[in-house]
């Protein structure tokens, strides 16, 4: 198993590479000596940013201030640093709260932990990797805020079915196949 860890990260952030309706999205981690750069889909970002605001919100709501307010973190809008090779596809997702240092803990992997049935954890003839990234409220509170505005960035939705437009339209279900 391999575990990256950034405790603390000096730079976490959410990224996509390609054009709306076609975007990867990617997570990047580094502390200056490592970079690690892994793939997820644009709903586990969404949900991500969601519950890091949930849990900053019922936790810490004096110290994870909002970014480019008096004390809050300093607004990344930054693109991911190239050129970079995918690490791994983002399988499970873990948040936590570290009650003792007042850290929010974000744990990317590529496995599911419940689906290795032995003793040690250990899956026979399958590379594990892991990402850890310790966050102070106002930067987690700015990883969020960056990540919605990412996911927000995309298509906007068609106001009859609520599906993704492209830009030449798209065939509505809603309008009998008919192209909107």
């Amino acid at each position: 198993m391999t575990l990256h860890e950034f405790d603390p990260a000096l730079r976490f952030v959410a990224g996509t590479v390609g054009p709306a309706g076609q975007r990867a999205f990617y997570l990047q981690a580094t502390d200056g000596t490592q970079l690690v750069t892994v793939a997820l889909e644009k709903q586990q970002v969404e949900i991500l940013a969601d519950r890091i605001n949930d849990v900053l919100d019922q936790l810490a709501p004096a110290e994870a201030v909002e970014p480019g307010r008096p004390g809050g973190a300093a607004e990344d809008s930054e693109p991911l640093i190239t050129p970079f090779d995918e690490d791994w596809r983002v399988q499970t997702l873990a948040l936590s709260w570290d009650d003792d240092r007042h850290l929010i803990v974000i744990e990317c992997h590529d496995h599911d932990p419940d689906d290795f049935p032995d003793d040690d954890g250990a899956a026979v003839g399958l590379d594990r990797n892991s990402l850890r990234v310790t966050l102070a409220p106002a930067d987690a509170r700015a990883f969020a805020r960056r990540s919605t505005a990412l996911v927000s960035a995309g298509r906007p939705p068609c106001p009859f079915c609520g599906g993704p437009l492209d830009p030449g339209g798209h065939i509505c279900p809603r309008a009998n196949g008919y192209k909107r």
